[in-house]
């Protein structure tokens, strides 16, 4: 039985670098990574829940800005896959390290991240990913921003796969951003979801999406505290 959702990584994994960010990885609600870092001493906490078709769970992440356009971050996700029979507990834990020496408040900015992931299934072994991706934000000056990623990924017990992304970030009022995305890996067509992220305090934001792609449903809600 495999948790490779028509050739993307597992959800929990996909959930502990996708889903759980900001605003080193992309921040919530998105999947698409844009080029940016905590400023040097700051950090972040993140807990949400994703839903990737019958597979649905939560996750959490800690990230910390030890130096200059640099952040790392752990995670956890913990998932139930209600497909198989009898229903599947999926269990994973990652880290990353996100390095973006050019960045700018308008204009581009550009960087690289490497992560790694392990995942254990009930009744079966572990699987580990390691993956390197490419990454760049263009800020226009009235607010907007496009997030593009390219990479690959190695997976030791499956197909080692490129993946991509690319993702709009608009801001409706100054507590309200709207965000629109598509995203993919080879061999599988592309994902698309929509979702709003809201500022309801200083440093602290919640957030949902909903999307469809390869013929399954795809949502997550979460909230992320930068301090």
């Amino acid at each position: 039985m495999s948790h490779r959702k028509s050739g993307l990584r597992p959800i929990v994994l996909a959930s502990l670098f996708a889903f759980c960010s900001a605003p080193a990885f992309a921040e919530r609600p998105m999947a698409v990574d844009d080029a940016g870092t905590l400023e040097r001493g700051g950090a972040k906490l993140e807990f949400g829940w994703s839903r990737d078709d019958a597979v649905r769970g939560y996750e959490g992440a800690a990230g910390f800005g030890p130096i200059d356009d640099v952040e790392v971050e752990v995670g956890f996700g913990r998932a139930k896959d209600r497909d198989a029979d009898p229903d599947a507990k999926i269990r994973a834990v990652g880290a990353a390290v996100k390095w973006v020496p050019l960045q700018s408040e308008t204009g581009l900015s550009a960087g690289l991240k490497y992560e790694y992931g392990r995942e254990r299934v009930s009744g079966e072994g572990s699987s580990r990913v390691d993956a390197l991706a490419g990454l760049a934000t263009w800020a226009f000056e009235q607010g907007p921003r496009v997030h593009v990623n390219l990479g690959r990924e190695w997976a030791r017990d499956d197909e080692d796969l490129n993946f991509w992304g690319v993702g709009l970030d608009v801001p409706l009022t100054e507590r309200l951003d709207f965000v629109v995305e598509t995203f993919g890996a080879e061999h599988a067509g592309p994902d698309r979801q929509v979702g709003l992220r809201y500022t309801i305090a200083d440093g602290v934001k919640i957030s949902g999406a909903v999307g469809r792609g390869n013929d399954r449903n795809i949502a997550n809600v979460g909230v992320a505290w930068e301090f």
